[in-house]
């Protein structure tokens, strides 16, 4: 963290959602002041209120006027339109920094308001927020990407390090192939292991979460060190007729799924594994049987 004599900014946060309430707050500990915060739905309201109690809910030309600093955590495709619309209003009165959270963009997104004379830059934490305050401790040793110009690198390192992260200096590039990997990693993730709890469920398992805890933590782990020489099962033997089987469960699995739930497991376990298969050392022949078995079943045609 930055010393007692770093400067204290006065900061507005336009998005009170799961990050920009949480790097709110973490800012204010630091003994920056927030402004403002832009707040529309009700739970961005009762998160702001928890977060950042005390902050008064402005607008965002009322945020932009009294703040030295902004904060941009609005949703990927939504920060483009909002920089040009304070930049074309002429809210931004110049010599700001703006700061927007998005993985997806680095800071050429924000370079209307760097038309005005606003510095800009793209800080991007590589963590999932629940918005609440378990979230603050998970920012420490956090890495985060930074992206802007040479000379306000500096700068961006000094807010990641305030907020108790690691910088990583990202080119503009770069961004959106680095936002598809966190993106697919964890979203992709949680895909997974809300089906294998479904399907555990389905079969009486009465804590799925618990019984997964010890497999998938241990497999995580093995996955970071080692990559795909972690894998194991039935792909990497060559098991077709288990994978069958498998195939076979998860079909029927969908076709009695609950009317207006996902009913996808099948699909998804047959396109992961062809993306295991290509990572196996196996005898032609069971390759072959495992990709019969895992080419996707032709669509149905019209009648």
């Amino acid at each position: 963290m930055t010393g007692p004599d770093a400067p204290r900014l006065g900061i507005g946060v336009i998005g009170a959602g799961r990050v920009g309430a949480v790097l709110g707050a973490a800012l204010r500990e630091e003994g920056h002041a927030i402004t403002g915060a832009y707040a529309v739905s009700d739970a961005s309201r009762e998160r702001a209120a928890e977060l950042l109690p005390g902050v008064p809910l402005l607008d965002v030309p009322a945020i932009v006027e009294r703040s030295e600093m902004l904060l941009l955590a609005v949703p990927d495709d939504e920060l483009a339109p909002l920089a040009a619309g304070i930049a074309a209003a002429g809210l931004a009165p110049g010599g700001q920094l703006v700061v927007h959270t998005s993985g997806m963009h680095g800071a050429d997104v924000l370079a209307p308001l760097a038309r005005t004379g606003a510095a800009t830059l793209a800080i991007h934490p590589a963590m999932t927020f629940t918005g609440t305050r378990a979230d603050l401790p998970r920012l420490t040793g956090c890495p985060m990407a930074v992206t802007g110009s040479e000379e306000l690198l500096p700068v961006a390192a000094a807010l990641v390090v305030e907020l108790g992260g690691e910088p990583v200096i990202l080119a503009e590039g770069d961004r959106p192939l680095y936002h598809a990997s966190l993106a697919h990693a964890a979203n992709h993730l949680v895909v997974l292991v809300d089906q294998a709890r479904e399907s555990l469920r389905r079969i009486g398992i009465e804590d799925p979460g618990a019984y997964l805890r010890p497999l998938l933590e241990a497999a995580l782990e093995n996955s970071l060190q080692r990559g795909s020489r972690a894998l194991t099962g039935p792909v990497m033997r060559g098991d077709a007729g288990t994978v069958g089987a498998h195939l076979e469960a998860f079909a029927d699995l969908d076709a009695t799924a609950t009317p207006g739930t996902a009913a996808d497991t099948a699909d998804t376990y047959r396109a992961l594994a062809r993306a295991a298969l290509n990572r196996a050392t196996l005898r032609d022949e069971q390759r072959a049987a495992l990709q019969a078995l895992l080419t996707p079943p032709p669509e149905q045609e019209n009648p």
